[in-house]
């Protein structure tokens, strides 16, 4: 009678089963690739809807989305809505590597970590129910301690007055760092003004908590506690991204209606 323990058909066995394991593995991959990207769009409109209160437990994301976004491209250099990209198909990440759509940016210069600025950015215009605008959704990137943090910030119509924050993607260490998804920290945000009246920007992450008698409340948010580089990061992000390099020129054009 043969023996079937022999190392051979143990180490033949092996090989098919992991074969047999890595076409499924490799089948389902691609199957589920489609869905994959599905769900991850939608959740990136769901922060977005989140970032302006417009996210309620169990709505349609699609259909908020569709009935009070509107996405439109704008040309970082000169602050103008374009229209050299599709919205619906430009990938701001890749945009980013790319050397004929982007610029190189010096240290001095990279204030939130980000290496290369790239020449179009998209913007999400809210708007309110009688039709004008309500809120202005500016998506916004930097490194914290670990990780670069991506999310957006979103203004009132004014185009200085926070309306809220949220970051959809990091890799900070979660209770610390990683509480810059903490609702309560990010409701802080809610009615801090951008710019002082220079026009410069004032918004600030303070290392430790705001003195409620300060006069300068209005552009203060409480740090992060044991989380310094990370709290040091989002401040970076923010003032980079709301800055002269950033929205800026976008945002002064779009309140005198010229953008």
């Amino acid at each position: 009678m043969a023996n079937n323990d022999t190392i051979k058909k143990t180490v033949i066995v092996t090989v098919l089963l992991c074969f047999v394991c890595s076409v499924i593995v490799s089948t389902a991959a691609v199957l589920l690739r489609p869905l994959q990207i599905i769900n991850q769009e939608l959740d990136f409109k769901r922060n977005i809807l989140s970032a302006v209160g417009l996210m309620e437990e169990g709505g349609d994301v699609e259909a908020i989305f569709s009935e009070r976004v509107v996405m439109r491209a704008v040309d970082l250099r000169t602050g103008e809505f374009t229209d050299a990209v599709d919205p619906a198909s430009y990938d701001q990440r890749v945009a980013a590597k790319d050397p004929e759509l982007s610029k190189n940016l010096s240290p001095k210069e990279d204030v939130a970590g980000i290496s290369r600025l790239e020449h179009y950015s998209l913007v999400y215009l809210v708007e309110s129910q009688e039709g004008g605008l309500s809120k202005i959704v500016l998506p916004i990137r930097g490194y914290g301690l670990w990780s670069t943090l991506y999310g957006f910030i979103a203004l009132e119509a004014d185009a200085n007055t926070i309306a809220g924050l949220a970051f959809y993607e990091h890799g900070e260490t979660p209770g610390l760092g990683g509480e810059v998804d903490n609702p309560r920290w990010k409701s802080q945000w809610e009615g801090k003004r951008v710019y002082d009246d220079s026009g410069a920007v004032a918004i600030t992450v303070l290392k430790g908590s705001v003195d409620p008698s300060s006069n300068r409340i209005d552009y203060q948010v409480d740090g992060l506690s044991g989380a310094t580089l990370t709290a040091r990061g989002v401040d970076n992000l923010v003032k980079y991204w709301l800055g002269e390099s950033g929205f800026k020129l976008f945002l002064d054009k779009l309140q005198k209606g010229e953008a």
